[in-house]
């Protein structure tokens, strides 16, 4: 299996992770885009500057972004990053030449999954793509197990506070319907109901019967 497709296996169908590259070297983007390729991964665009980067994010979404920062034009990498960013919610790895702490904290501050300095090694690469996807992926994964849960909470909250019960039949008024307590609780919550008699009401139904468990 290919570390694309296996990095697509926890949550989604197992179909090769799509990379935008953003590149101003032709020949660069050439062998890059053919690593990508050797490793499993689909090439859904190359872009050559910030502006087309944009512009080929938002149309392809992709799964991942690999952004060099020093691109031809008024913007760079890390400016078309933080404007993509802004719009949709795709890891982000740098590509860079320059090693210093300057542009490495401009980037940081853009929050990418990876940077890495050119000249690079194939293996570096290929476990810094997996990483961000799986890292990626979980991220997803833990919003949409906060959303269930906040979801869950709003389904307890809403049997908090006062119920309009009837005094009689202590059936529960639900928007100007009136409804068995025991329906009105499944359908508000997750418990299930399971129906007995306790002893004072058996004794009231079933006065001739001895319903007193016998003496050792």
């Amino acid at each position: 299996m290919h570390p694309g497709t296996l990095a697509q296996s926890s949550a989604m169908p197992s179909t090769p992770a799509r990379i935008l590259v953003v590149e101003d070297d032709a020949n660069v983007a050439v062998v890059l885009e053919a690593r990508l390729r050797s490793f499993g991964y689909r090439v859904c665009d190359i872009a050559r500057n910030g502006a087309a980067a944009i512009r080929s994010a938002l149309h392809h979404n992709p799964d991942l972004l690999l952004m060099d920062i020093m691109l031809d034009g008024e913007m760079n990498g890390i400016e078309a990053a933080e404007k993509i960013g802004a719009q949709i919610d795709v890891p982000i790895i740098f590509l860079t030449c320059l090693n210093n702490a300057a542009v490495m904290d401009r980037a940081i501050r853009a929050n990418p999954f990876g940077y890495i300095v050119k000249p690079y090694e194939t293996q570096a690469l290929r476990s810094s793509i997996e990483i961000a996807l799986i890292k990626h992926r979980a991220a997803l994964e833990r919003e949409r197990l906060i959303e269930k849960l906040e979801a869950a909470l709003l389904t307890v909250k809403r049997l908090s506070g006062l119920l309009p019960i009837c005094a009689a039949c202590k059936r529960i008024r639900d928007h100007g319907d009136w409804r068995q307590i025991e329906d009105y609780i499944s359908t508000h919550s997750e418990a299930a109901f399971s129906h007995s008699i306790c002893p004072e009401c058996a004794r009231k139904l079933y006065p001739d019967v001895d319903l007193e468990p016998p003496s050792s």
